[in-house]
């Protein structure tokens, strides 16, 4: 069933952006694992993508790298959307961008708030984390 993105927005704008991640094992199972993401815009094209953080030595990090593709699904209920396509993944050692700033419009996006960003940028840091942008190739669910 074809979903649209102004339903990814609807169902990440609840339970902060709570989806399931899967990515394809190099043995062709499905890696699957519960991440808060959240709608934005793609900070170098502007496009539509879906974004969350990770840590950097995860092991989705590992997977998406190598097949350049990730899944997320929204769930509510019985209602469910689904965003499927290639990925862009940022991390320290990206310079186009400013990676603070990238990891906390990921971290709004999914509906997350902080009252000190000095710390959440030190957290973010320390803990190596990226942000994974996927572009919505294909919507399918049932909304």
């Amino acid at each position: 069933m074809t979903a649209t993105f102004d339903d990814v927005r609807h169902y990440a704008s609840s339970e902060q952006g709570l989806c399931v991640a899967a990515v394809t094992r190099a043995d062709g199972s499905v890696h699957a694992s519960v991440v808060n993401a959240g709608p934005m815009a793609h900070p170098l094209s502007g496009n539509d993508v879906v974004a969350f953080v990770v840590r950097s030595d995860a092991v989705k990090v590992g997977r998406l790298r190598a097949t350049g593709r990730g899944s997320l699904t929204f769930r509510r209920g019985w209602r469910w959307v689904g965003v499927e396509g290639p990925c862009d993944i940022f991390g320290l050692d990206d310079d186009r961008l400013d990676l603070p700033n990238l990891l906390r419009d990921i971290f709004k996006a999914a509906g997350g708030t902080h009252d000190d960003w000095v710390e959440f940028d030190r957290v973010m840091a320390h803990e190596q984390r990226v942000g994974v942008l996927i572009h919505p190739e294909r919507i399918i669910g049932k909304p």
